[in-house]
C-alpha cells in the first residue's frame, strides 16, 4: 500500500509500505512498488500508524457498562488497534491471576482490535503481582483515593512500598491514579457546610482541588525516586504539579506522564451546569490550566495522551438530576481521540507534518513503549504489525450517536464538529474498519483481535 503521506521514520513523506502477512516487510519509495504484488494506493489520505489507548475501561467481564466487543469496534472507528485494558469496573476485577483468565474469556471471539491488560495494585495482593507479570499482564494499576469500586480499594504509602517492592527489576510501571483523599474531603466537607449547589460544575470542580493531584504526584516521584521503580501518571489534570515533575525529570527518576483528550478539549468555562456526562476524576479544569497542559505536551515534559475510557449506563450519571456529587465519573470517548486531538492541534497553528509526527508520537510510540510494545504497535517500521489508520485531515463531521460504537450513547462530544476522520483501519494486514455511506463498516465476518500477553518476567 502507498500514499502521499505516510507517517515513516523520517517524519511526513510520499512512500509505500510492503506487508507481509501480518506483519510490515519494507518501506520504500513511494513509485516502487512490485508489479507482482497487489497495490492499495490511498492517494493522498495520511496513512499513521495503528494507534495505541493505553487507557481503557472494557469492564468486562461482569458489567453491562461497556464489553470487548463494542470498545473494540470504536477504537477501530478512531484507528486504534491495540487497547490496554485497566483492572478495575469488571467482575472480578483484575487483580489475580485467576481473574486475568476471566477476563480472557471474555475476549474471546469478541475483540476486533488487539488487546492487553494491566493488573490491579490493591490492599493485601502483593503476593499475586509477580504470578500476574509471569501470566502476562504489561504492568499495574493502583488508586490513591476511592476509586468508587468496592472491589478495587485505594493504596496507601505503606501498600506502595510493599508493591514497588515486588516489582522492583522487572520493569514492568505501576500506573497511579493521583489524586489523595485529604484535600478533596477538606474542600467537599466545606462546600457541603456552605450549602453550595452540586447542580453547578464550579461546585464539582471546587470539590476536586489542584491539592490533591499535586500532593499525590509529590509521593509517586519521592517513591520512583527511592525505590528505582519506574511509575507512570495517569490523567494528569493539573498544571500545578509540571513544576514537580520537570524537576523530577532532571534528576532521572523514572516517572512518566499521560494527559487525556477531554483535558486538552474541554475548559471547565464552557462546561454548563447539570451536564454530568463531563464529569471525570480529577475534573476538566480551567481555559488557562488547559493551556499549560498543551505547552507540556508540545515540550516532552507530558509524555502521551489517552482516553481514560470510562463508561457507565445512562442512568448512572444522574442526568434527569444533574447533581455532580451523585453521578458516576468517567467519560465516554473512545474513537474519538483523533479527530479531537486534531481539531485542536489546527486551531493551534499546526500544520499536517509536524501534527502527524505528534499524534503518531504522543498517540502511538509513547503509549507503545509505555506498555512494552516497541517496535510492533504504534509505529510504521519493517518487523512492526501491518496496523494502519488512513485518515483523511479534511473531512469535517459532527458527532452524533451513529458515531458512537461503544456501547452506551452518551457522551460530552455529542454535537462537536471535528475536522478529520479515519476512513479505514488495518489490523495486522487486514482492514478491521472501513467508512461507507452509513459512516461504518466492519467488513470481516468475524473480529480477529487478540491479547498481547508478555512474556514472564522476573527481578
Amino acid at each position: 500500500m502507498r500514499s502521499t503521506n505516510v507517517l515513516t521514520g523520517d517524519g511526513l513523506k510520499p512512500a509505500a509500505l510492503l506487508v507481509e502477512g501480518e506483519s510490515i516487510a519494507e518501506v520504500r519509495a513511494w513509485d516502487d512498488s512490485p508489479a507482482a504484488i497487489p497495490l492499495r494506493d490511498f492517494g493522498d489520505l495520511v496513512l499513521l500508524p495503528g494507534l495505541v489507548d493505553p487507557h481503557v475501561h472494557i469492564n468486562d467481564p461482569g458489567r453491562d457498562w461497556e464489553g470487548f466487543a463494542t470498545a473494540t469496534q470504536a477504537a477501530a472507528f478512531g484507528g486504534f488497534t491495540t487497547l490496554v485494558d485497566m483492572p478495575l469496573n469488571s467482575i472480578p476485577e483484575t487483580t489475580t491471576g485467576e481473574a486475568l483468565e476471566g477476563k480472557r474469556m471474555a475476549a474471546a471471539g469478541h475483540a476486533w482490535v488487539d488487546w492487553a491488560a494491566w493488573g490491579g495494585v490493591v490492599p493485601g495482593n502483593t503476593n499475586s503481582l509477580l504470578p500476574l507479570a509471569d501470566a502476562g499482564v504489561r504492568g499495574f494499576k493502583c488508586f490513591l483515593i476511592d476509586s468508587g469500586i468496592d472491589g478495587f480499594p485505594w493504596v496507601n504509602e505503606a501498600d506502595l512500598r510493599a508493591a514497588l517492592g515486588k516489582l522492583k527489576g522487572t520493569g514492568l510501571p505501576l500506573l497511579a491514579h493521583a489524586e489523595v483523599a485529604g484535600p478533596v474531603d477538606a474542600a467537599t466537607g466545606k462546600l457541603n457546610a456552605a450549602g453550595e449547589d452540586w447542580r453547578k460544575y464550579s461546585t464539582y470542580l471546587a470539590s476536586r482541588p489542584d491539592a490533591a493531584e499535586v500532593e499525590a504526584i509529590e509521593m509517586l516521584i519521592r517513591l520512583a525516586e527511592e525505590l528505582a521503580t519506574p511509575i507512570h501518571i495517569v490523567h494528569l489534570a493539573t498544571a500545578q504539579a509540571l513544576p514537580l515533575i520537570a524537576d523530577a525529570r532532571r534528576r532521572g527518576v523514572p516517572v512518566s506522564v499521560e494527559t487525556c483528550v477531554q483535558y486538552l478539549w474541554f475548559a471547565a468555562e464552557e462546561i454548563p451546569d447539570g451536564t454530568t456526562e463531563f464529569k471525570c476524576a480529577p475534573p476538566i479544569r480551567s481555559q488557562t490550566n488547559r493551556d499549560a497542559l498543551w505547552t507540556a505536551l508540545e515540550d516532552g515534559l507530558i509524555d502521551l495522551v489517552a482516553t481514560d475510557h470510562s463508561p457507565c449506563p445512562p442512568a448512572m450519571k444522574r442526568r434527569d438530576e444533574g447533581l455532580w456529587n451523585r453521578a458516576w465519573g468517567g467519560i465516554s470517548s473512545l474513537g474519538l481521540a483523533l479527530p479531537a486531538l486534531w481539531t485542536a492541534m489546527e486551531r493551534r497553528g499546526y500544520g499536517l507534518g509536524k501534527g502527524m509526527e505528534r499524534i503518531a508520537a504522543w498517540m502511538g510510540s509513547a503509549p507503545a513503549r509505555l506498555a512494552g510494545l516497541t517496535g510492533r504497535k504504534g509505529t510504521l517500521v519493517p518487523g512492526a504489525d501491518a496496523d494502519f489508520a488512513i485518515f483523511n485531515p479534511n473531512a469535517g463531521w459532527t458527532v452524533t450517536e451513529k458515531q458512537l460504537h461503544f456501547r452506551h450513547k452518551l457522551s460530552p462530544y455529542l454535537g462537536v464538529q471535528f475536522h478529520g476522520r479515519v476512513e479505514e483501519t488495518w489490523l495486522r494486514g487486514e482492514p478491521v474498519y472501513v467508512a461507507d455511506e452509513n459512516l461504518a463498516a466492519f467488513p470481516n465476518d468475524s473480529p480477529r483481535g487478540k491479547e498481547l500477553a508478555r512474556k514472564p518476567v522476573r527481578p
